[in-house]
This record gives C-alpha cells, sequence and structure tokens, in this order.
C-alpha cells in the first residue's frame, strides 16, 4: 500500500510553481481527488479528519496538504488524493472495470450513400471517437499480463480513477480502531456534518484553453469548443467524449436528450403542417362564417354567462375567437393526434435500439446493475444494526425489519397522497377564483374599456381574462408547491432506508413523477374534461358548492374548450421551460461570479485548479434526475395534450436546442466535475415513458371526442344538414338551445340597468350550447335525440381511435428489433474472442507452469545423482 505524505509548504514561497495543474507538487502523481475544510479549531472535527486521514493511507491512498495560507480566503484548506497503482488495481478488480486485452477488428460501418449530407453538422473524428476500439474484459489482478497495459498510470482514465477514490471515500471509517462506531463511516457523513466543506474530482484544465501540461489531456476544453459552444446548436454532440470525461450515467442522458431532439424534429414538420392546414382552410370555416355574419351571428341573442354581473351578448361578439379556435380544432388535428400516438411508439423502439448501440459500444453490454447499483449504500449499512444470513453469498449483511419497513411506507405513502390532496385542493381553489372573478371581469368590462387599449385591446374578453389570470396564478402555485415538494420527496425517502443506490433513485423517480404528474397536468385535465361538460342549463345551472356560493359552473369559451386548453397549455408549458432555462443558466453563473470574485485578483498560475473547481458550483447526486424530470414533464406535454397545440412539438424543438447547449454548458463552465457513474440505460424513466406513451392515446382520444367540436360538426355533416347536399350551413343554429327568457329565475335574471342597448322587450328567447328541446315542447329542456346521436358517435370515435392507433403501435413495436442484427453479431463475436483468448492465456500460462516444473525436477534429479557420484569418490579416497 502507498504511503501517507501530508506537504505543508506554502506555494506562495515558490513563486515560479504553477498551481494551475492536475498533479501533486512532484508533477509526477495525479490528483485524483480532493477534499476542503476550513478549520475553526473544533476538537471534535479535528479528531475526524485526523481518524478518516489515517484510514484512507491503510487503504493505500497518498495524500498531500495544501495549507490554508495558500489558499485566497486564507482560511480553507485542501486534501489531494492520489490512487496509487496498487489500490486501482484491487478495487477494479473489485468493482469488475474493464479493461483492453486486444485491438478490436471489427470495421466500423460502412457510410451511407448520402452520408455527405450530414458533414456539415458533424465534428472531427479526434472528438467523436477520442479513443481506439478495443475487446475489453473485466479486470483481474492475478492475470495483469493478460490486459494491454503498457502505462500503468494510463490504464484508468481520470473518471475510472475518480469512481475508485470516491467508492473507497464512501466506505472509509473514521474511527478508532478500538472503539468501533459503525454508523461513523463515508464521506457523505463527513459532508453533513460540516467537518469537511466540499468533496470533489477535478477538471483537467481551464475550459477556455489547453492545459500547459501536456500530459494533461484538456478535455474539458475540447468539451467546451464542440460542445457546450452556442454556436454548435446545429452540431452532433461528442457523446464518447462526455462518456469518458463524466461517465456513462451522464453520457446515456445527453444521448437520451439528443435522441428525443432529434426525433422532436419530424413530430415539429407534422405539427406546422397541421396548423397550415388550418390557416389554409381559414376560408373554408362555415362555422366562424356564420358567427361573423351580422345577419347569423348578428343576431343570435345568447344567454348570460354569470349570474346578476352579467348580460346577455349576441354571438358575433365571439367572432375573432371563433377563427382562433378554428386553427387548432379542425379535421387535420385528429390525423396529427393520431400521428403523435404512433410517433411515440417509433420514439420508444428506435431509442431501445440506439440505448442497445450505445450499451455495446460502451462496455456496457455485460454491465449489470447487481454489480454497481445494487451494492448496499452506506446509509442503509449504518442505519441498519440487525443482521442475517444472505443465502446467496452466504455472509451476514444489515437488513431492515418488516415492521419498521411497513412503519415507513405506510407513512412516505400517506406524505405522498397529502401532497398530492393538497394539489387538488389548489386547483379547486383556483376554479372557485376563476367562478368569481369572472362575473367581475364581465362587469368591469361591460362598458368596454378594454377597446382603447392599443392592438390587443379588442381581443380581450371576460373569457380570455379569466383564463389567463387564472392560468398564471395556477403556474405561479405550480412552482412553489413544487419547491416544497421536492425537499419533502426527499426527506421521505431518506427515511425509508432504501437499501441500493438504483432502489432509492426508483423510490424518488416515483415519488417525484406522481407528484408533478398532478402538479403540472390537473389545470389540464380540468379544463380538457370538466369545465363546460356540468353546467346545467338557464333556469337550472350547476354550481360549484351549492346555490348559496352563488358560484356557477363555468361555461366553455363560445369558441369551445379547446381554444382555452390551448391558452392554459403554452402558458404552463412555456413558463416551465422559460423558468427552468432562467433557474439552469442564470442563477449558477450568478453564484459562482459571487464565489470566485477574490480569485481573480490572483496571477494566472497561481489561482490553483483545486481553488478554481472549489467555487464552482456542486453537482449533486440528484442533479441528473432533475434534467430527466424536466424532459419528461415536458414529454408528457406534447404527447398527452397535443391534440389541442399542434405546434406544442415545435416548441419543445427550440427549448430542447437551447436546452442541451445550456446544460454542456453547466457541465462544463459553471459546475464542479461530479463523480463519474455507470449506467446502461435511463432506469426507471423508460417505464414511465411508455407509461406517459399508452396514456397519452387515450387523453388524445376523449380531447378530440369530448373537448373538440369535431364529433358534433361531423354528426351535424352527415345527419342533421339542412341543405339538399351535405354542407356545414346552419351549423352554429342547430348547436344552440332555445330557452324562454321569461323563464329565467330573478337569482340569474341580468340587472335590468346594465342591459346593452340593442336589447329590448322583442327579445324574448336566448340561446345556449347544449341540444335540448324548446319551451313548449312535450319534453321541454331535456336533452334532445342529436344529443345523444354525438354521444354515441363521441364513444365510437374513442373506441375507434384507440384500436386503430395501439393496433398500428403493438404492430411497429413488433416489426422494430430492440437490438440491431449487427449490434448482436458483434456482441456473439466479442464474447467468443473473450473465451477463446481468455482459453489460450490460461493454456499458456499451464505450459510456462509445467515446464518450470519440469526443468525444476529435472534439476534436482542432477543434482542427487552429483551428490551420490561425489559420495563415492570419497568412499574411495577414503
Amino acid at each position: 500500500m502507498g504511503n501517507l505524505l501530508i506537504s505543508k509548504d506554502k506555494p506562495k514561497t515558490d513563486n515560479l510553481q504553477n498551481r494551475d495543474t492536475v498533479f501533486f507538487q512532484d508533477g509526477v502523481r495525479r490528483i485524483d481527488f480532493v477534499l476542503s475544510y476550513v478549520d475553526d479549531k473544533d476538537e471534535k472535527k479535528q479528531e475526524r479528519r485526523r481518524e478518516f486521514e489515517a484510514n484512507l493511507e491503510k487503504a493505500g491512498l497518498e495524500l498531500e496538504t495544501e495549507d490554508k495560507s495558500a489558499s485566497d480566503d486564507r482560511k480553507t484548506y485542501f486534501l489531494k488524493i492520489h490512487a496509487p497503482w496498487e489500490v486501482l488495481a484491487t478495487y477494479a478488480d473489485v468493482l469488475k472495470i474493464k479493461v483492453p486485452f486486444k485491438a478490436s477488428d471489427i470495421p466500423h460501418s460502412q457510410d451511407a450513400p448520402l452520408e455527405w449530407l450530414s458533414w456539415p453538422f458533424r465534428l472531427p473524428d479526434r472528438v467523436m471517437r477520442p479513443e481506439p476500439d478495443y475487446f475489453t474484459s473485466p479486470f483481474n489482478k492475478a492475470k495483469i499480463d493478460f490486459f494491454l497495459i503498457e502505462d500503468k498510470e494510463a490504464v484508468f482514465p481520470p473518471s475510472t480513477r475518480n469512481r475508485i477514490v470516491y467508492y473507497i471515500l464512501a466506505r472509509c471509517p473514521y474511527y478508532r480502531e478500538d472503539r468501533k462506531e459503525k454508523d461513523k463511516k463515508g464521506i457523505k457523513r463527513l459532508l453533513s456534518n460540516s467537518t469537511y466543506l466540499a468533496a470533489f474530482p477535478l477538471h483537467d484544465c481551464r475550459y477556455w484553453k489547453r492545459a500547459k501540461n501536456d500530459e494533461c489531456e484538456s478535455e474539458r476544453y475540447n468539451l467546451y469548443k464542440h460542445w457546450a459552444s452556442f454556436l454548435c446548436f446545429y452540431k452532433e454532440q461528442p457523446l464518447n467524449l462526455i462518456r469518458k470525461y463524466y461517465g456513462e450515467k451522464i453520457g446515456i442522458y445527453f444521448a437520451w436528450l439528443g435522441f428525443y431532439t432529434e426525433m422532436l424534429f419530424l413530430a415539429a414538420v407534422m405539427g406546422v403542417i397541421c396548423f397550415t392546414y388550418g390557416l389554409l382552410s381559414y376560408d373554408d370555416n362555415v362555422s366562424s362564417k356564420e358567427i361573423c355574419d351580422p345577419n347569423i351571428g348578428g343576431s343570435i341573442v345568447m344567454c348570460p354567462l354569470c349570474d346578476k354581473k352579467c348580460n346577455y351578448w349576441k354571438l358575433n361578439s365571439t367572432c375573432l375567437s371563433s377563427w382562433q379556435s378554428h386553427l387548432f380544432d379542425n379535421e387535420g388535428t385528429v390525423f396529427f393526434a393520431m400521428f403523435m400516438g404512433i410517433w411515440v411508439t417509433l420514439f420508444l423502439e428506435f431509442w431501445k435500439r440506439r440505448q442497445a448501440r450505445l450499451e455495446y459500444e460502451w462496455d456496457l453490454v455485460d454491465f449489470e446493475e447487481e454489480q454497481q447499483q445494487l451494492q448496499i449504500r452506506p446509509e442503509f449499512e449504518t442505519k441498519c444494526t440487525d443482521r442475517r444470513l444472505n443465502r446467496i453469498t452466504q455472509e451476514m449483511e444489515p437488513f431492515l425489519p418488516l415492521s419498521s419497513k411497513c412503519a415507513r411506507f405506510c407513512l412516505s405513502g400517506a406524505t405522498v397522497f397529502f401532497w398530492m390532496a393538497l394539489i387538488v385542493a389548489c386547483i379547486i381553489g383556483v376554479i372557485a377564483y376563476r367562478l368569481a372573478v369572472f362575473a367581475a371581469f364581465a362587469s368591469i368590462m361591460k362598458d368596454s374599456p378594454t377597446k382603447n387599449i392599443q392592438l390587443v385591446g379588442s381581443l380581450i374578453t371576460p373569457q380570455l381574462a379569466t383564463s389567463v389570470t387564472a392560468s398564471c396564478i395556477n403556474f405561479v402555485i405550480i412552482m412553489i408547491l413544487n419547491f416544497f415538494y421536492e425537499r419533502v420527496a426527499i426527506w421521505i425517502t431518506d427515511l425509508e432506508i432504501p437499501k441500493t443506490h438504483l432502489e432509492y433513485e426508483n423510490k424518488l423517480t416515483t415519488k417525484m413523477f406522481m407528484f408533478q404528474f398532478v402538479n403540472y397536468y390537473s389545470s389540464c385535465f380540468y379544463v380538457a374534461f370538466f369545465k363546460g361538460k356540468f353546467v346545467g342549463y338557464p333556469g337550472n345551472y350547476t354550481y360549484m358548492f351549492g346555490k348559496w356560493s352563488g358560484l356557477r359552473n363555468e361555461e366553455c369559451d363560445p369558441g369551445g374548450c379547446l381554444i382555452e386548453l390551448t391558452t392554459q397549455l403554452v402558458i404552463v408549458m412555456a413558463g416551465k421551460q422559460l423558468w427552468g432555462n432562467i433557474q439552469e443558466a442564470l442563477l449558477p453563473l450568478l453564484r459562482n461570479w459571487w464565489s470566485s470574485r477574490k480569485g481573480r485578483n490572483y496571477p494566472e498560475n497561481q489561482y490553483s485548479r483545486w481553488e478554481q473547481d472549489h467555487d464552482l458550483q456542486n453537482f449533486s447526486q440528484l442533479g441528473l434526475f432533475y434534467e430527466y424530470l424536466e424532459m419528461v414533464i415536458q414529454f408528457g406535454f406534447i404527447t398527452l395534450f397535443v391534440a389541442s397545440f399542434p405546434l406544442a412539438p415545435l416548441l419543445a424543438l427550440c427549448n430542447n436546442i437551447l436546452e442541451v447547449r445550456v446544460d454542456a454548458w453547466k457541465f462544463t463552465t459553471q459546475f464542479r466535475r461530479p463523480v463519474a457513474a455507470k449506467a446502461r440505460n435511463i432506469g426507471a424513466w423508460q417505464e414511465i415513458l411508455n407509461v406517459v406513451a399508452i396514456f397519452s392515446v387515450v387523453t388524445n382520444a376523449f380531447i378530440m371526442a369530448f373537448t373538440s367540436d369535431m364529433i358534433p360538426r361531423l354528426v351535424y355533416l352527415y345527419a342533421y344538414h339542412q341543405s339538399p347536399e351535405s354542407s356545414m350551413k346552419g351549423y352554429i343554429n342547430n348547436s344552440l338551445s332555445v330557452y324562454d327568457i321569461s323563464q329565467i329565475p330573478y337569482h340569474n335574471m341580468p340587472e335590468e340597468e346594465d342591459s346593452p342597448p340593442w336589447f329590448n322587450s322583442s327579445v324574448i328567447t336566448c340561446r345556449y350550447r347544449d341540444y335540448r328541446y324548446a319551451s313548449g315542447h312535450d319534453r321541454q329542456y331535456t336533452h334532445t335525440m342529436q344529443f345523444w346521436h354525438i354521444l354515441a358517435a363521441r364513444m365510437a370515435f374513442i373506441i375507434i381511435m384507440e384500436h386503430v392507433v395501439f393496433v398500428v403501435k403493438f404492430f411497429v413495436a413488433w416489426m422494430i428489433p430492440d437490438i440491431p442484427s449487427e449490434v448482436k453479431a458483434r456482441i456473439k463475436r466479442e464474447r467468443y474472442l473473450v473465451q477463446e483468448y481468455l482459453h489460450n492465456y490460461e493454456v499458456e500460462k499451464l505450459k510456462i507452469q509445467l515446464s518450470a516444473s519440469f526443468i525444476t525436477d529435472n534439476r534436482t534429479e542432477l543434482c542427487s545423482d552429483f551428490c551420490s557420484d561425489k559420495h563415492e569418490v570419497l568412499s574411495e579416497c577414503l
């Protein structure tokens, strides 16, 4: 094992020494990890540090301390850690890290015939393929000569080295041998009790220029130049370099994000085509023409939309909103909704193939989660004092009793459901706001004061004002609840004490997504499936909390509820993306500027590499979790409600093009280098995406059937049209029921002094959106047969659309294999070669051993013969 080296020399005494380096002061040993602390004269902390560092020495790590006098604040000590070859080899064997044993003889795939078209989007080959291809095998310390090892210091890249060192740090105790306190173990506890301030591996250079030391790879500079620069937004991502520098787990995330963005391009194009169809079919929209016609829409008097404060109004006042609604509520939207159901399947199936290719290229084929993620968490080992025999390993291991596990699970579940109920309560509050404020807006705008506002004055209506303000309030509530629940979710997940890292991430993922699903989508579900569905009719309106509350249920906008769902979706989706980008880019930039302001006064070569990284933001263990969560929530928006807003994929595409570069910029410039971790896939998010994909087919079918006006229009066109040929003429008059004004109850009647000038005694009826018999009919104010025909058509449409999309989805999934045949062949070829080379290696080793033992036996025989002859000669002489 290595020796402990503590150097207290002050670097400032040697003005020629360059401290912007990733090596110890001897310039030979590489810094694999850095711990920082402030000596505040706390004896307990000093004792912990002494014991911890002594145990690190016993584990074989080499240490070097930078005195506080060399730091920018004259307070902070930096403990630099180096893992020598013996330590790396020992733990590489434990962690089954794969090492090259033969250069790959499998040629790269041939360029496609039109591959030259992608040249503008390509990066230099040295950036895309920073390492040659090798056949690899799990490292075995006893068979070092089997592997291609020319330089021991270069066998394990820096990302692998820092992963090994962190594995040791996470399990190293800080108690004395004479008093073993099992809970005193690991760097996480030392960070939480402020014994150390930070623990991080180093970036290899400054991001804007290469390192001066030729032995340093300057991979950070290459990543910044070719990946994080916003001028490279149209270029491919250097995934192999990302994987080499940050590890497979972060590499998989950016591979998934890039692939998702590429697939969004197709969805965005189709969405634009659908929207363009709505624009081009503007002049063919008979319904809007009838609404805007002074002789049709101008002669139809509509019933008040709220009690007392709302007055009678003419249908042509909604002319503009009906045109807007047509842009999204047209025949093309149906085909787009069905297309998106198939697009989701294509995305998920092609991602599986892409993921399989990356698994092979990144040596993750034989990587099992049990090997890395199913290692017991240090927190589980320290908090679970009970032990039991593991039937597989036949070793005693910690476990959580069933009674304790059930109690923790019940508390966790109750907490999650409480917060979900809190969201529902907030949504009910927002609905109550919508109901209460609509009457206020109607009263304020009755004299049309907003008409004086330039450009947008004519667009502002009570319905629009209510919808926009309620959406903004809902968005603010979403952000507030999200802020608090993130901390609650982590607390209750820690309370459950998951056994493994994989189990911890899966539990947290499930909790967070359930909450976020309700938090972000509940308002959209309300507008899509509840608003305007339980209104009643004049004289018998439905109230939210009963008639005493005066909160009459909302009616849909005269243009339909789909345009309101579009408004809600745009505000929540765009607001979340804007706020997310501000949080991701601006806040880390300001924090780093503030923390590094002292370091800028140093000469360039004296502002040490460890201080530069110490001034950056820490990338938490859950940092990648939040990146996935943000994208999966966006995925829900563009799939669950895409029928209401075909431009949602375009909005997501523009955001994601920016998101890739913002995330890359954050990783390379604003965050400390994360500890490398392995992962062969995107984990629990894959199953969540599958569930959202299936659920999206159902939601879009219901949106087209119940929220859109498409089904009532088709029923009218084919069964109830009044003209000799199939035409939409007369649809508006057919879709509105008639009510006798004299039968409106007093508490529903508008105030007389607020009546519009055109309203007089000659107006004896008003119209409302529904299919009911008129006054005087035997079944007055009950639903007409047309209503039941429309309801049957809606249910039939849902069944047909769901079955068609699901059949196509499952057929496409069946047709597209998860693993490309080329990758399967390469995997088999590599496994065959590994077995063959291992066999030949063992045979050669056995031959050498046999020949060595044969030579030894011969020498023994010769020696015995010689000795016997010598004895005979001596005896004769005597």
